[in-house]
């Protein structure tokens, strides 16, 4: 049976839990190295990028998942998850001392789209979960501002802004689909997980 875990240090992590135990899929929540045993993917929440940073330094994970990431562990960061994701950090958002997992060849603009204020919903068409739009929930959210080869822009902003990327066994969004109630987004990691 495929288990799935979210990283459980700060941010939206049980509305995730709640998303894919809704799909009959079995969670842990992952706060030590040792709970990654067994896991057949993980997601990192949203939350405060530095915040999470900072703690999988203190609790040992950042090693830990950049070697299983490159190793081809699934990894799904939702909005702070994307930064930690993330190769490089736009410098003038830059935080010094920023720790990242750093596997997903992304540079990603923190708080692209303004301050909290700013926060907006908006219909995006995503190609990979069919023809219905996807409500995207966008909050202090950081956006996309180049991608590397390998990597397949999923979602951009009428605008221009790429808000959605996967590159091989890793997933970028910018905005949060856990606080939707829709689960395709879910069902769409669970399918690169288990390799569809």
């Amino acid at each position: 049976m495929t288990k799935l875990g979210v990283l459980a240090l700060q941010g939206d992590v049980a509305e995730h839990a709640a998303m894919v135990q809704s799909l009959g899929v079995e969670v842990s929540l992952v706060k030590l190295p040792q709970h990654l045993d067994g896991l057949d993917g993980l997601i990192i929440p949203g939350g405060e990028s530095t915040t999470i940073g900072k703690l999988i330094v203190a609790y040992n994970l950042q090693d830990e998942l950049r070697e299983r990431a490159l190793g081809g562990f699934p990894i799904w960061g939702t909005c702070a998850g994307m930064i930690l994701l993330a190769r490089a950090i736009a410098e003038d958002t830059a935080l010094p001392n920023q720790p990242l997992i750093g596997t997903m060849d992304i540079r990603v603009r923190r708080n692209g789209f303004g301050r909290q204020v700013d926060s907006f919903e908006t219909d995006l068409a995503i190609a990979p979960l069919g023809q219905r739009p996807f409500r995207a929930v966008f909050i202090r959210a950081p956006k996309i501002d180049a991608v590397g080869d390998g990597v397949a822009v999923l979602a951009r902003l009428p605008e221009g802004p790429i808000v959605a990327a996967r590159q091989g066994k890793f997933l970028a969004t910018a905005f949060h689909p856990e606080l939707t109630g829709d689960p395709r987004f879910h069902e769409y990691f669970l399918g690169m997980v288990r390799g569809n």
